[in-house]
C-alpha cells in the first residue's frame, strides 16, 4: 500500500508511553488463538477481561524495546494512523453521499495492557472495537503476529485489521450493535453464534468496501495488496484457527466464520464497492 507521505488521522490515542516502554512477553500463539476464537476482530460488545482469564498462565514479565524495536513499533503507528485517515475519508464521502453525518472513531495505540469501555484487555487479545466508546484498540505487537505466528506477512493485512474493526463502528453506527446486544439476551449460544458470524462476515465485507473506494479515490494500493488480505482473511477463519488450536473443527461454536467465508465477503465488498450488497443477516448461505 502507498502510504508514505499521506495524511495521519488525529483521532488517535497514543497510550503506548504509559507502559514505560515495555511489551509483555509470554503467551506466545496458542495464547493468541485461544483469544483469536472467541473474540478476534470483534464488535460485539465483548469484554475482553472475559478471555484475558484464559490467559491468565502468561508470564508477566516485560522486555524493554531497544532502540530499533521501537523504531519498528513507531513505523507501524505511523502506518495504521494513515489507514485510519483512509478509513475517514472514504466514510465520510460515503456517508455524505447517503445525506448522513460520518462520526469518526478514535484509535488506541497502547502496548501490553489498557483499560477499556469493555473492560481490561492485554497483549494477546488482538484488535479489538469497543461500542461502549467507540475506540479501536490495537497493540502493534499484532502486527509481527500476524506475519509471524499467523502466516499473513506485508502490510495490507494490518489495514484489512483496522478497516475491519472500523466496519465494526459503522455496524454501531448503523444500529446493528445495539441488535445484537439485544439478541445475545434472548438467543440461546448456538443461535447467537449464527449471528456474530454474519456480523463479523459483514465487517469483512465493509473492509472491502473501503479497499475499494480508497483504490478509486487515491489509486493508494499496489500489487498484490488484495492478495495479502484474503491470505489473512483465511488464516483467521474459525475452522482453520480451530484445527490450529484443537485439532477439530466444531462448526456451531464458530463466531467469526470459515476461512473461506471471510475471503468471500471481503473479495465482494472489494469487487462491488455497494455498501448495500453486504447484508449478510439475510444471505440464505448463511441463514
Amino acid at each position: 500500500m502507498k502510504w508514505r507521505n499521506s495524511r495521519e488521522s488525529s483521532n488517535v490515542e497514543d497510550r503506548r508511553s504509559f507502559s514505560g516502554g515495555k511489551i509483555a512477553a509470554g503467551g506466545g500463539v496458542v495464547g493468541l488463538i485461544i483469544y483469536l476464537l472467541y473474540t478476534f476482530l470483534s464488535g460485539n460488545n465483548v469484554d475482553p477481561s472475559r478471555v484475558q482469564k484464559e490467559l491468565s498462565g502468561q508470564s508477566n514479565q516485560t522486555t524493554q524495546l531497544t532502540p530499533e524495536e521501537q523504531a519498528q513499533d513507531d513505523e507501524r503507528a505511523k502506518f495504521v494512523k494513515v489507514v485510519l485517515a483512509e478509513t475517514e475519508d472514504v466514510w465520510n464521502k460515503l456517508f455524505q453521499q447517503d445525506g448522513k453525518t460520518y462520526q469518526e472513531p478514535v484509535l488506541v495505540l497502547y502496548r501490553g495492557q489498557v483499560e477499556s469501555a469493555c473492560g481490561f484487555a492485554g497483549a494477546a487479545t488482538g484488535p479489538f472495537y469497543c461500542p461502549g466508546d467507540s475506540k479501536l484498540y490495537i497493540d502493534l505487537s499484532f502486527y509481527e503476529d500476524l506475519q509471524n505466528k499467523l502466516d499473513a506477512p506485508g502490510d495490507f493485512p494490518m489495514a484489512y485489521v483496522v478497516a475491519h474493526e472500523v466496519g465494526h463502528h459503522i455496524q454501531k453506527l448503523n444500529g446493528l450493535t445495539d441488535k445484537m446486544n439485544r439478541w445475545r439476551q434472548q438467543l440461546s449460544e448456538t443461535e447467537f453464534n449464527r449471528y456474530s458470524v454474519m456480523m463479523e462476515l459483514q465487517a469483512d465485507f465493509l473492509a472491502g468496501v473501503w479497499a475499494h473506494h480508497t483504490q478509486k479515490m487515491k489509486d493508494n494500493l499496489e500489487a498484490g495488496d488484495i492478495e495479502e488480505a484474503l491470505n489473512a482473511a483465511n488464516a483467521i477463519g474459525d475452522d482453520r484457527l480451530q484445527e490450529q488450536s484443537t485439532g477439530r473443527v466444531v462448526p456451531d461454536t464458530f463466531t467469526h466464520g470459515t476461512s473461506k467465508q471471510r475471503m468471500y465477503w471481503f473479495k465482494k465488498g472489494f469487487q462491488t464497492g455497494d455498501i448495500r450488497q453486504g447484508d449478510t443477516f439475510n444471505d440464505p448461505s448463511l441463514q
